[in-house]
């Protein structure tokens, strides 16, 4: 084989390398856009040889002009907020709130070393009990420190699902029967407009005092605070999905429910078969929003029920009121952003996977 014969060969199998590549690529493209990231795509395209200009728009559009959003509100706020004087001190700017953020880390690395110590020295005692002909005194200890920032990040993501399943499991089944009985549309309507717009505030002093009155302890994974805080959620949250539900039930083309009368379904095939597919992208919606109340309503109803969440840390430091305090809030606000964005991601990949309304 010539040189040139080489060369070819290697040509094409670069070639062919770089069409798998794409390829892989095409079918990563729909899940990158939903997460955010589909800028990254016009970057991956033009390493494996695209024209740099075909993709010129889309990387202004998705990337530099995001950044020169974010470049101008960090310059706006690092310039404005040493303006602004309160009993705390002035308003921290970015550097300020960054360095809180390091140093909230910093200190949830030591907890966590702590914690593992506890869980050691436990271990090791229950060895030396069994060891020692004592197996009856052996025993769980639980670590008593206090919850790190991320923890309270932790325990504010289980209380929103556990809020969020909650409400759906109530309102998908009454959005179905709302969906497919026009009476039952009719006995629900009023009741959803009565209590759609009820604030958590509202709902927290009847939900601890019912919650106080059945639940013995505060220990636990269902404890007095996380009950409280998830069922809050769970009665602010649930109208987005009952109300699409019921609407994506209804909106079924009628040919398709003629269809199921002629094959004769039972009610449990037609809305596995029929009703669910035909409704599911209106229910997914409506699970969106609930989650993203859901994620809303929280904060309010840690900050009352003193759940240890992200709610309870920012109402302890607005209650202790040391200069560190307001950058701590905010670093606290950033969090709750940024995992409201990613737990909307992960309901609109959810989605793009169920119910096919993507392009994939």
């Amino acid at each position: 084989m010539t040189a040139t014969d080489t060369d070819i060969a290697a040509t094409r199998r670069r070639a062919s390398g770089r069409d798998r590549l794409a390829a892989r690529l095409g079918r990563l493209e729909p899940w990158l856009r939903i997460l955010g990231l589909g800028w990254s795509v016009a970057l991956l395209k033009v390493a494996l040889g695209d024209s740099p200009r075909t993709h010129l728009a889309q990387l202004w559009r998705e990337l530099v002009v995001p950044l020169l959003a974010i470049l101008g509100f960090l310059v706006a706020w690092g310039a404005l907020a040493p303006q602004v004087h309160t009993s705390l001190g002035t308003i921290p700017g970015p550097v300020e709130v960054w360095q809180e953020a390091v140093k909230l880390h910093e200190d949830a690395r030591i907890k966590a070393v702590r914690k593992e110590r506890h869980r050691q020295r436990v271990e090791e005692r229950n060895r030396k009990l069994i060891a020692a002909g004592h197996p009856e005194k052996v025993r769980d200890i639980p670590y008593t420190g206090a919850p790190s920032f991320y923890d309270q990040i932790w325990t504010s993501i289980r209380t929103v699902f556990f809020g969020f399943a909650l409400a759906a499991l109530i309102a998908i089944p009454l959005g179905i029967l709302a969906g497919l009985s026009a009476t039952a549309n009719a006995a629900m309507s009023p009741l959803v407009q009565i209590f759609k717009p009820v604030s958590p505030l509202a709902w927290l002093p009847l939900v601890t005092i019912i919650i106080s009155a059945v639940h013995a302890g505060n220990e636990g994974l269902l404890s007095k605070s996380f009950l409280i805080s998830g069922i809050t959620v769970t009665l602010c949250s649930l109208w987005p999905t009952l109300i699409n539900t019921s609407l994506g039930v209804a909106s079924i083309d009628k040919d398709l429910i003629n269809v199921s009368k002629v094959l004769k379904m039972d009610t449990m095939t037609k809305l596995r078969r029929l009703v669910l597919p035909s409704a599911l992208p209106l229910i997914f919606t409506g699970l969106r929003l609930t989650l993203g109340v859901g994620w809303m309503v929280l904060i309010a109803a840690e900050m009352l029920a003193q759940n240890p969440g992200l709610g309870k840390f920012v109402w302890d430091e607005f209650q202790n009121g040391s200069s560190r305090s307001l950058a701590r809030i905010m670093v606290a606000v950033f969090t709750i952003g940024i995992v409201g964005f990613l737990l909307d991601r992960v309901m609109q990949a959810l989605q793009s996977l169920l119910t096919f309304t993507n392009d994939r």
